[in-house]
């Protein structure tokens, strides 16, 4: 397996990167990581030497700020478009930044190309469930897509199906789509339409709508909407996750010395409250429904979530994920012809 890595993408590139590509290639010798950057700056973050680690120059940074399309077609020297274009020309199977968001989605797109089959790709992240009928759920289209169809969420619905099957290994993934109730006749036109498709969908298991407030407790495996709606949900877990224990951590430390040795004592479990609202430990958000796998992880991804990251795309890798993906969506396409 070869994965193509932008070592120059994030806010704490190359350093982070490289640290956690070290640590991934250590315990992954089966995974050749492809570290696409400004070879000295990269080199001077590796301490040693390693068999599974190559280093591809490359001169030119897109930078967080810079216009996504204008970006990959001007700068075709840079760290990321190399990288995808390695991927395009089948020398590696996969590619994974930290970087611009925007020109990773339009590199996926322009440079690799669209599943046959697919109408645009989506975003899928996973996320912790609090519930006990279930450890982690997807959501897909976290932002990929700000305007979306039914099509598309009908569409995201078996990409995400067929990624918790093969990836979290669950048998018979249930589907729920995001809206205001859980009526059927609940929503807007894009969500009524979206649930008309979504009933008569046979290759995923639909079980209706479901809101917002239920998500973390794992109501579904898989969570479909457009990616305006996915965006705004997203930023609202991760920003309640940091706010919840800031909260926690002034209370500790601005009551008093019994409050400090309370939270002394939970030190450990306050530690696994926070772990657990840590959604960066099950990698980054997939670019799905591309001819290979695109997977973006947060910019300020250090070298925690940059190792998960490389095992999630490890994961997808060792199954048959886009092959039976291609192989399905090639089936519609020909039933859609006769």
């Amino acid at each position: 397996m070869r994965i193509a890595v932008d070592a120059m993408g994030g806010d704490h590139a190359p350093r982070e990167i490289v640290k956690g590509c070290v640590r991934a290639a250590r315990e992954f010798t089966d995974v050749t990581l492809v570290l696409y950057g400004q070879e000295q700056a990269i080199r001077a973050e590796l301490d040693e030497e390693l068999s599974n680690i190559e280093i591809v120059h490359s001169e030119e940074v897109i930078k967080s700020d810079d216009d996504p399309v204008k970006s990959i077609r001007r700068k075709k020297e840079s760290s990321m478009v190399k990288a995808a274009y390695s991927v395009k020309k089948g020398e590696n199977q996969a590619l994974f930044s930290a970087g611009n968001t925007g020109a990773l989605l339009a590199s996926g797109t322009l440079i690799i190309g669209r599943m046959k089959g697919i109408d645009r790709p989506g975003l899928l992240a996973t996320f912790p469930s609090l519930g006990d009928t279930r450890d982690v759920f997807n959501m897909i289209d976290v932002g990929a897509n700000a305007d979306s169809k039914p099509l598309n969420i009908n569409q995201y619905a078996t990409l995400g199906t067929y990624y918790a099957r093969h990836v979290h290994g669950i048998k018979d993934p249930t589907v729920g789509l995001l809206n205001n109730g859980t009526e059927e006749n609940k929503g807007n036109e894009l969500s009524k339409g979206a649930y008309a498709l979504l009933k008569n969908n046979e290759a995923i298991r639909f079980v209706g709508n479901v809101e917002a407030r239920d998500l973390l407790n794992g109501e579904v495996d898989v969570v479909v909407t457009d990616g305006f709606t996915g965006n705004a949900v997203l930023k609202t877990i991760e920003g309640t996750a940091l706010s919840l224990m800031g909260v926690i951590k002034s209370a500790i430390m601005e009551n008093g010395i019994k409050a400090k040795l309370g939270g002394l004592m939970l030190k450990d479990s306050l530690k696994e409250v926070k772990d657990l609202l840590d959604y960066s430990q099950y990698g980054g958000a997939v670019l799905f429904g591309l001819k290979a796998p695109v997977i973006k992880t947060h910019g300020s991804a250090t070298e925690e979530p940059v190792y998960h990251t490389i095992k999630q795309i490890r994961d997808m890798l060792e199954t048959n994920l886009l092959d039976d993906l291609i192989s399905h969506f090639e089936k519609i396409e020909k039933l859609n012809d006769l």
